[in-house]
């Protein structure tokens, strides 16, 4: 790997830490060529600290190491991207990023949709005469009915989506595909469970 660790007078890189799994990017430290060296060989990310002047290995003191998945070097080869395991928080205020965000995967549109989910989800728990007119959804009502028929909703929107996949039309092949994962989500929620358990399950398998 041809690191240009001259470019700069001080001798370092930037070196950004990102969650393997999650893809979250967790912290930004900096490392000299001797701090390269070392994550290599102990496998466990070390920087160099410009205020203590000497190296340092994530976790030295707290524990919470970043262990040594890959490392990748940008186009200019001035910046490292560092794919980790990380072993509790990552920030030294005790969150799983330094910029205090939740260390979980982002699934960009699906996991919106999740968070509302959740949201009509929370209604459905409340006292229905407390409820606001525009409380009142479509998701409120099915978490209402209970499992049962949201399964059933679950069973009818597969059974569309094959009768689509055998004909030609792309589009109404594509909208019941949509309604299928869409009730599926659903299910997952009453069920207590999130898209990322259903990944999980799918890398363990792999």
């Amino acid at each position: 790997m041809n690191i240009d660790f001259d470019k700069n007078s001080d001798g370092l890189v930037p070196a950004i830490i990102q969650d393997a799994n999650t893809k979250k990017v967790l912290m930004l430290g900096y490392m000299n060529e001797e701090a390269f060296l070392k994550t290599n060989e102990i496998k466990r990310v070390t920087f160099y600290s410009r205020s203590k002047k000497r190296l340092w290995t994530k976790g030295e003191e707290s524990g919470n190491f970043l262990n040594l998945v890959n490392i990748k070097l940008d186009c200019d080869n001035d910046t490292l991207l560092v794919q980790v395991k990380p072993e509790g928080p990552v920030c030294h205020k005790g969150t799983d990023t330094c910029w205090a965000e939740a260390n979980k995967p982002d699934y960009g549109f699906l996991t919106r949709l999740e968070g509302i989910i959740e949201n009509r989800h929370k209604l459905s728990e409340t006292d229905p005469e407390l409820r606001t007119e525009n409380d009142n959804s479509y998701v409120v009502s099915l978490f209402d009915k209970g499992i049962n028929k949201i399964a059933q909703k679950v069973g009818e929107e597969a059974v569309e989506t094959v009768i689509e996949a055998k004909d030609d039309n792309d589009e109404l092949f594509l909208n019941e595909s949509a309604d299928l994962l869409f009730h599926y989500l659903i299910l997952l929620k009453a069920k207590g469970f999130q898209l990322a358990d259903i990944v999980k399950v799918l890398e363990e398998r792999h």
